[in-house]
């Protein structure tokens, strides 16, 4: 079951109903796509209806983001909870671990998909990675081709919003594997070069405050949420 928020609709799940659902679409015979949108992505949503539809077409919708859980509670359609797409990838890591089954890294500067790796396979040394590239490309088919020549099971589409869900739709009849997963900067939290907000921040569902601590020029960026969060009162006062 989906709950609309704000226009895209989400998978009502848990972080292991949501690990379930990525299990069953492991062992299927098309390439699926998941994403996982936090506030400042619905919020471009609202305005772009193409991305809206991008969004809304994928096989699995997670809400990565505390603005977006608090805005189904202010809607009176309360999701289950915040599934963060770096902590869902880091289950799929172990299924994938536990399964045989082939990851690629795709996504990120230079050099942060290897350091990535490298910490992955630290915590999952039977994990297979079978390929990486960086997000610094111009043309999308040798990219396509790449995935497919290294036998993917699983990638890991770390292009930012909206490329990355732009990519995934556009190339999912060609690329044969099981799933792509929208992660945005997670490769850049597993490699290191961008701390996560301690426990204390997430618990809080503070962690946006934390990386506007860290990194100041994501003001404009943050400032989607209170935003988002008004507009949701505004539909609720609408009805």
């Amino acid at each position: 079951m989906r709950i609309d928020v704000m226009g895209v609709g989400f998978d009502n799940v848990t972080m292991a109903q949501a690990v379930e659902k990525a299990a069953l679409l492991l062992e299927g015979e098309t390439a699926a796509y998941c994403v996982t949108p936090n506030a400042e992505i619905v919020y471009t949503a609202m305005q772009d209806e193409s991305f809206r539809q991008l969004l809304n077409h994928a096989d699995l919708v997670l809400p990565d983001g505390a603005g977006v859980v608090l805005a189904s509670k202010i809607l009176k359609t309360p999701l289950k909870e915040k599934v963060a797409g770096v902590d869902f990838s880091a289950q799929l890591l172990r299924l994938m671990e536990q399964t045989g089954k082939r990851l690629y890294l795709l996504g990120g500067k230079p050099g942060v998909g290897e350091l990535a790796a490298e910490k992955m396979l630290e915590k999952h040394p039977d994990l297979q990675i079978c390929g990486i590239a960086d997000g610094y490309f111009k043309e999308e088919a040798p990219v396509v081709e790449k995935i497919n020549e290294a036998k993917a099971d699983v990638v890991f589409v770390c292009l930012g919003a909206p490329k990355q869900e732009k990519f995934m739709q556009a190339h999912q009849s060609e690329l044969r594997v099981k799933l792509m997963l929208g992660l945005g900067g997670t490769l850049d939290t597993y490699a290191g070069t961008v701390k996560r907000a301690p426990k204390f921040f997430i618990k809080l569902y503070l962690e946006w405050f934390y990386r506007l601590l860290k990194e100041p020029k994501r003001l404009k960026r943050v400032l989607c949420l209170p935003k988002f969060i008004f507009a949701a009162y505004m539909k609720k006062i609408r009805g």
